[in-house]
């Protein structure tokens, strides 16, 4: 599962998505058309962005950036494994094996990710916590050689999406061991972008497009009637974040089935120990990184386009474990619109689903 640094340290900018405002902004709108309304920040270690082709009536955009910082707050408190207060942290550092009281939004992310662990045969899983920490994308250091089959199979222990239950009302939490911890960093950006979308609708914005970390979801269309158009950025191996190139760019137009996407990689996330490269996307199933050939064939990235940016989020990381013929076919199974660059070398091949190619077709 691809997996979120702290969120409070430095992070590139958001994976997969680049150029954003450049491409979904810009472009063709009349002399008449309303000048869009823009902001940034930082929220859970990566960024955020917020366009508005226009204010609603008697708003302000400090009034709904105000409340923008409100949403993404709250899903910190509620879900972030690095502040220690938050919902989650406090589950995770709990021995009782008892339900655990949580926020209606807590138990309903998690509830989609339960879901799509078992879909997906295991490849996404929530409990992921422990190989986090052990490979080093957590609290803990990188670790100075390859962790021992003992150590794998210790953290493997206590990492099972059968070894979490949710319940919805009242909403709480339950695992089946007390060391058992739950990571919702790989559906948590999206589901915040979802939050942020559904506070402006609340606000009275009709046409939006919001972004944290390379996750978006869009709205109505910008200035000028055009649809919001992102870049899925080509999977260029550069942990700087400073080589960054658009592969393509996709107009989300095709209505609320794709007003949302999100896109996971391996290209930004990444060290190397004894030799080898060793990326975010852990595999649960496993307990390993997944592995990167050096001739290929790698998935390098996946981008889903779904209705909910929190499903998109998830499905793209489970479509990353899974691997190039496996990813495809679970979004395939869903019907859904997504795009897998796998590297060959040094060549990039495009794969979509049926979904794809029927409401994108050709670049």
């Amino acid at each position: 599962m691809t997996v979120l640094p702290r969120d409070n340290a430095e992070a590139p900018r958001g994976l997969g998505v680049t150029l954003f405002l450049a491409l979904a902004i810009c472009g063709c709108a009349s002399a008449s058309a309303p000048t869009p309304v823009r902001w940034s920040g930082q929220t859970m270690g990566t960024t955020y962005s917020v366009a508005v082709t226009a204010l609603p009536e008697g708003a302000t955009k400090e009034a709904l950036a105000a409340a923008v910082e409100e949403e993404l707050a709250a899903v910190n408190r509620q879900m972030s494994t690095w502040d220690p207060d938050s919902e989650l942290s406090r589950f995770n550092a709990s021995a009782s094996t008892d339900w655990f009281p949580v926020s209606p939004e807590t138990a309903a992310v998690t509830a989609l990710a339960l879901e799509i662990a078992a879909e997906s045969g295991g490849a996404f899983d929530p409990t992921v916590g422990p190989l986090v920490d052990l490979w080093g994308f957590g609290d803990d250091a990188r670790p100075s050689r390859v962790p021992s089959d003992e150590a794998l199979d210790a953290a493997r222990e206590l990492v099972g999406f059968d070894k979490l239950e949710v319940r919805l009302d009242p909403p709480a939490l339950k695992k089946a061991l007390p060391g058992v911890r739950v990571n919702l960093s790989a559906i948590a950006k999206g589901h915040g972008v979802d939050r942020v979308a559904e506070r402006l609708a609340a606000a009275g914005v009709t046409d939006s497009l919001v972004e944290v970390g390379g996750e978006v979801r869009a709205a109505g269309t910008k200035a000028g009637g055009e649809p919001w158009t992102v870049g899925v950025e080509r999977p260029i191996q550069d942990p700087t974040g400073h080589r960054r190139a658009v592969q393509r760019g996709i107009a989300l137009h095709g209505g609320p089935d794709v007003r949302a996407l999100a896109t996971s990689g391996n290209y930004r996330s990444f060290y190397e120990l004894d030799g080898e490269t060793v990326v975010h996307t852990l595999d649960p199933r496993t307990g390993r990184p997944v592995l990167v050939a050096s001739d290929g064939p790698n998935l390098d990235s996946a981008t889903v386009l779904a209705a909910d940016c929190a499903t998109a989020d998830a499905l793209a990381t489970a479509a990353m474990v899974l691997g190039p013929a496996d990813g495809l076919a679970l979004l395939e199974r869903r019907g859904i619109a997504g795009l897998l660059i796998v590297r060959v070398g040094d060549r990039f091949e495009e794969v979509p689903t049926a979904a794809f190619q029927r409401q994108f077709g050709d670049k």
